[in-house]
């Protein structure tokens, strides 16, 4: 089995979630494979850019997911670890790269997100990352006060 070492975001803009639908009209998160000694956390920033136009900051980490699949390209089973990154938005703009196979996204509530996702562990994840995005945000905003 191949393994692949992965990184990714959960990115929110206000109270909303970006997702992505991909070629087989799936629900997913923006995310990529680590190559050539890259730190995951550039990963997990350089895809939510390549793949959703979305200028992010990191401010947590989210947690670790993985799954497997047969690679009809490769012939052999792959299993995907990812390292998952909470991210907010600085803008709450983006624009879906169709030329990375995907035919739609956008952001998201959270009810609608956790309805059209496509994977159960990847709707856990939103959902416990929304509750820890919340908790964060109403802590910056008691320091700001």
């Amino acid at each position: 089995m191949l393994v692949r070492n992965c990184a990714g975001g959960v990115v929110f803009f206000e109270d909303k979630v970006f997702l992505l639908k991909n070629e087989k009209g799936e629900w997913v998160l923006p995310k990529g494979v680590i190559r050539n000694g890259e730190l995951s956390h550039e990963v997990a920033l350089r895809r939510v850019k390549e793949e959703a136009g979305i200028t992010a900051q990191i401010i947590s980490t989210a947690g670790n997911t993985n799954y497997e699949f047969f690679s009809v390209t490769r012939q052999k089973p792959v299993c995907n670890k990812i390292t998952w990154y909470i991210m907010k938005s600085l803008n709450g703009h983006y624009k879906v790269n169709k030329e990375e196979n995907f035919t739609d996204g956008g952001f998201y509530d959270i009810d609608e997100a956790l309805n059209i996702i496509t994977y159960s562990q990847d709707k856990a994840l939103v959902n416990l990352s929304y509750k820890k995005y919340k908790e964060l945000m109403d802590q910056q905003e008691l320091l700001i006060i």
